[in-house]
């Protein structure tokens, strides 16, 4: 009788044990995710040579849309660990958010990509809207694109759940619970096979274009070689975006060969194909580029010895007030 009162504590110990240390892993990558992005939105900002480059333009844009989809989603991560429930008017926007900026990251993938192209292949001529200047066109279109799928998508819902009260229903924000019909998964397989060939034909062809333009050219091979190196790497990018779609077979592999609770299963899916490979492609992207890297070298410099006169300051006064 004993045992059968102390089981349940048990499991809630547990359980509340399993969700800290998930949080515990999950909050300080978190922070210095955005530690990086700050420097290096900071640099942007600060620097006006990188603001007249449509490249960095768009990687700077890339930042910010990947930081409001991790944000986005770690809220949702530590709303669901925390078992919080909420109306489905608070819990739409936030998927929303989440759904719109993954859809546009392989969309910046493939716009980075046809800008080092036009770069290469018309250097004097740049068509107007890849110029710095009216690049928030291109922006504003990759948005609109990527809205387009959350919208349609939750108005499928909202037409087959016309009796659900939006305000006064709470639950744990999940993308689960909006999924009501066949048609919706359907449709959204669909996008998504659609997305991600389109942007690896525009990826594919890019490349290959200037490497042939690499092996015609007899001067200037360096900054062709340098375009050629950075499509390979949004090539890369786009792959650590596809392996948020590898959920089913890890899912299957981890249920075969390990005894895992099925809420560790997702958070390793979570972690591990969707939470670190957004920390990882930004970064990337930015660390290679040297004119960035000497930026961000030069500002982590500055930004300690600004701290250090300060601790002196304070050693000082301790010295003399002793």
């Amino acid at each position: 009788m004993n045992n059968l009162t102390e089981f349940p504590g048990n499991a809630t110990t547990n359980r509340s044990l399993s969700v800290i240390i998930k949080v515990c892993v999950v909050i300080p990558v978190f922070c210095i995710f955005l530690y990086c992005i700050a420097v290096m939105l900071h640099i942007f900002v600060s620097h006006r040579q990188y603001l007249d480059s449509t490249r960095y333009i768009l990687f700077a844009y890339m930042l910010i849309n990947d930081t409001i989809q991790v944000l986005s989603s770690v809220l949702l991560f530590l709303f669901a660990m925390g078992q919080v429930t909420f109306s489905i008017a608070f819990c739409v926007p936030l998927l929303f958010l989440t759904t719109a900026t993954f859809q546009n990251t392989p969309l910046i993938l493939a716009t980075m990509s046809l800008e080092r192209y036009v770069a290469i292949f018309y250097p004097l001529q740049r068509p107007a809207a890849w110029r710095s200047d009216r690049i928030w066109v291109i922006i504003l279109s990759l948005w609109l694109i990527s809205c387009i799928f959350p919208i349609v998508y939750y108005s499928i819902f909202a037409r087959d759940s016309a009796a659900v009260d939006i305000l006064s229903t709470s639950l744990i924000c999940r993308s689960t619970f909006f999924t009501t019909s066949p048609v919706q998964a359907l449709f959204e397989l669909s996008v998504y096979i659609l997305f991600f060939a389109v942007v690896t034909v525009v990826i594919l062809f890019t490349y290959v274009r200037i490497l042939l333009e690499t092996r015609k050219l007899r001067q200037d091979k360096e900054s062709v070689s340098k375009a050629m190196h950075t499509v390979l790497l949004h090539g890369f990018q786009l792959l650590l975006c596809i392996l948020a779609f590898t959920r089913p077979i890890t899912e299957t592999l981890l249920v075969l060969h390990a005894n895992w609770l099925p809420a560790d299963i997702a958070f390793f899916n979570y972690f591990c194909f969707f939470l670190i490979p957004r920390f990882l492609s930004p970064l990337i992207y930015g660390f290679r580029d040297q004119n960035l890297r000497g930026s961000i070298r030069k500002t982590i410099v500055c930004c300690s010895n600004k701290v250090k006169p300060c601790e002196r300051g304070k050693l000082q006064d301790n010295l003399s007030a002793s």
